[in-house]
């Protein structure tokens, strides 16, 4: 049985006119106990419907951050506009809004299947407001004081659409400063569409967040450059969070180098890819 909770949107910080940070607070109780990697599902009544339409979204805050429950949204304006989304971006700080308590398994795993701790580095990679989790992993990460590595590599179209750029980026700063014993954190960017004139500026990596993964002519990735080594199942996991095609064309790469979903565990239950579509 669903119960629905109410909460009040206490932030909201519109990026561009589709794309927006929400911060939303219980009327009552605390914030909600979560994992990083998990979604809550917001809800709101509908007047030209005249029904409550509830979706489900990544929690882009930490599980250490007991202020407020942070989203990271897209208006959704085709085919159709979308209904809960088109009512979110006419909100503003104060309005009210229903919640359903959060839950998922796109959650990092500590241990393997045979019980061992689980070292390997965390690669993520995000298209579009698929980011939202990672954030989420990396700020977790780094407020329980592990020195796991994480990377987080994001994928835009715009360069106005790397949203936690500047957090992400103080973050790496920080890992660099303080050393990859302590804080062990890497974050990298794509722009999809670099000839369009709002791209003129970036000079960073070109296509979509899968080309960190590929290579030409034998040589290393992007991303096996970034690490300083090759990427293999023994010290290596991927979450992916995006779109089915984002997915597609990680996964492309992947396979044929022998990783494996957790959809399609071996007989062992081991894996090495989690992933997240919203489309």
């Amino acid at each position: 049985m669903v119960v629905d909770n109410k909460a009040v949107i206490t932030y909201v910080q519109i990026q561009k006119e589709d794309l927006a940070v929400f911060r939303i607070v219980p009327k009552e109780g605390d914030v909600p106990q979560y994992k990083s990697g998990q979604f809550i599902t917001l809800g709101t009544h509908v007047p030209s419907e005249n029904k409550i339409i509830r979706r489900a979204y990544s929690i882009a805050s930490h599980p250490e951050n007991r202020k407020y429950v942070e989203l990271y949204i897209r208006w959704v304006r085709k085919p159709l506009p979308g209904r809960l989304t088109t009512q979110l971006f006419s909100a503003k700080e104060g309005d009210e809004i229903i919640w359903v308590k959060p839950t998922g398994a796109f959650t990092i795993e500590e241990k393997k299947p045979n019980g061992e701790p689980d070292n390997r580095r965390i690669v993520c990679l995000g298209g579009g407001t698929g980011l939202a989790p990672f954030v989420s992993y990396a700020q977790h990460l780094h407020d329980t004081g592990s020195n796991r590595e994480i990377v987080v590599l994001h994928g835009a179209s715009y360069v106005d659409e790397l949203g936690y750029r500047d957090l992400l980026t103080k973050m790496e700063e920080e890992s660099l400063d303080r050393g990859k014993n302590k804080w062990n954190f890497r974050y990298r960017a794509s722009i999809s569409r670099p000839q369009e004139w709002f791209n003129r500026s970036w000079n960073g990596q070109k296509g979509r967040v899968e080309t960190f993964l590929q290579s030409k002519d034998g040589e290393s990735s992007p991303l096996e450059k970034l690490v300083g080594e090759k990427i293999t199942i023994d010290n290596t996991v991927f979450f992916i969070c995006g779109w089915q095609g984002t997915i597609d064309g990680c996964m492309d790469v992947l396979t044929p180098k022998g990783f494996v979903t957790e959809r399609n565990k071996r007989p062992d239950k081991s894996f090495e890819i989690k992933y997240e579509s919203y489309g």
